[in-house]
């Protein structure tokens, strides 16, 4: 889990609300877009879009899964950092690049430095997860382990730059970033000619606003109406209040275990955008994030991070639906597929257990023979399977004659949870639950 503590930027000037019409001056256009397409041929992956018939029940549409946990380095991040990069000089080439990330930007960074022979320094965070610290590495880049946050990578990253006149790469407020990343709009629009809804995560911001340039501008040419809506983790979401108060409002603190999208404030450049062209910004809660990884690889055998997956997880809420609204033909961008193996461990643990599927309780017993016995009799004949069992007698809710019992037993659903609760209860135990 991501959990960090943020500073506050200065507010860009007041402006229009999300979601306007009329064809604003944008710092990005759809020729940049168009000409981030072309730079980007032969270098990155064109990602499949499969069709998912599971969300298409739920929600009475069609739904397709952009799937950019394929591409190249795992995550949309190469689109970006290879279209910026690009744009160097030779000179500018010869003082290398620097980046600051907690894995995908970072290497997204790696990968299009190595493909254009540029140096590349990236700092990332003492805690990040060991595989993309690994990946990172193996593409070719120095990586300086420093802070305990995102943001204190970053400060260091850019007064690296500054005081070696290197070139830092932003991960999401740079307009050849938002370009790069807009080519997934052009990409969806090529491979679903009529989508209604595009549904993807955002953190700072730059893929949002870079497909919405693009589908928004295609969309008037085509005389079409097309739906862009961003979804972020409820315990890193700056931008629904950000979009409300017509300026950056600073998060004080993240905490998700969605690292891809635990940004504390939007990015400066992708606000400009996103305030005019994206329709709406929703949030969903952690639980909806590891129920909706747990979906992806049952149903669609898809291994997608929690970042990634912030779009499944509206439509598995029904946040798109709510009071019979029709989404029509929709596409949910799956941003990335860098998770940590322990990480996934954990999301599929409380990923079952906010399905009913995975249940712990804890009960305080008399210390007497057969206990237990009663108790392993009981979850047998409500057709539940113990996982594991822990049993101590000491502990400071543990009174002299006493024993705790914590249990871990796979379920099939809430009702089942309810019944297994019931019948332990009718046999005169008092289960705690233990969430999370």
């Amino acid at each position: 889990m991501i959990e960090q503590t943020l500073t506050s930027p200065s507010a860009p000037p007041a402006g229009s609300t999300a979601g306007r019409d009329p064809e604003p001056a944008l710092p990005v256009t759809l020729a940049d877009v168009e000409a981030a397409q072309r730079t980007l041929q032969g270098v990155i992956a064109l990602t499949p879009v499969e069709q998912s018939r599971a969300l298409g029940r739920l929600t009475g549409s069609v739904v397709s899964l952009k799937c950019e946990n394929l591409q190249r380095a795992g995550s949309f991040k190469v689109r970006g950092a290879y279209n910026r990069m690009a744009q160097l000089t030779e000179a500018e080439r010869s003082r290398g690049v620097v980046a600051a990330s907690a894995g995908n930007h970072a290497q997204g960074v790696a990968v299009a430095a190595a493909k254009l022979g540029i140096s590349a320094r990236i700092y990332m965070p003492l805690g990040v997860a060991l595989p993309k610290l690994a990946a990172t590495r193996g593409h070719g880049a120095e990586v300086i382990l420093h802070g305990h946050t995102v943001d204190e990578a970053l400060a260091e990253a850019k007064r690296y730059a500054d005081a070696k006149g290197s070139i830092f790469v932003h991960p999401f407020d740079d307009t050849d970033v938002v370009a790069g990343q807009g080519t997934i709009g052009l990409e969806i629009l090529e491979q679903v000619p009529d989508v209604d809804t595009i549904l993807m995560g955002v953190g700072g911001g730059g893929l949002l606003a870079g497909v919405a340039v693009a589908v928004k501008a295609r969309a008037r040419e085509l005389g079409r109406t097309i739906r862009i809506i961003g979804v972020q983790a409820e315990n890193a979401a700056a931008y629904p209040p950000s979009l409300a108060a017509d300026a950056l409002v600073p998060l004080t603190r993240v905490s998700t275990i969605a690292d891809g999208i635990a940004v504390g404030s939007p990015g400066q450049l992708p606000f400009s955008i996103i305030r005019e062209l994206v329709d709406d910004v929703m949030t969903v809660s952690e639980d909806s994030l590891a129920r909706a990884l747990i979906f992806l690889m049952e149903r669609s055998k898809l291994v997608v991070e929690p970042a990634g997956a912030v779009g499944v997880a509206a439509l598995l809420d029904g946040k798109l639906t709510a009071g019979g609204a029709d989404p029509g033909k929709t596409v949910v961008v799956l941003s990335g597929g860098n998770i940590d193996p322990m990480l996934m461990l954990k999301v599929i643990q409380r990923g079952l257990a906010a399905a009913g599927r995975y249940l712990v309780v804890r009960m305080l017993l008399d210390d007497r023979p057969g206990s237990l016995a009663t108790i392993s009799r009981i979850i047998a004949e409500s057709d539940a399977n113990v996982t594991g069992v822990d049993h101590t007698r000491v502990g400071g809710s543990i009174s002299m004659g006493d024993v705790a019992i914590t249990i871990n037993m796979e379920t099939k659903g809430e009702e089942h949870c309810e019944e297994v609760l019931g019948n332990l209860r009718a046999e005169g135990f008092q289960p705690m639950v233990i969430r999370g």
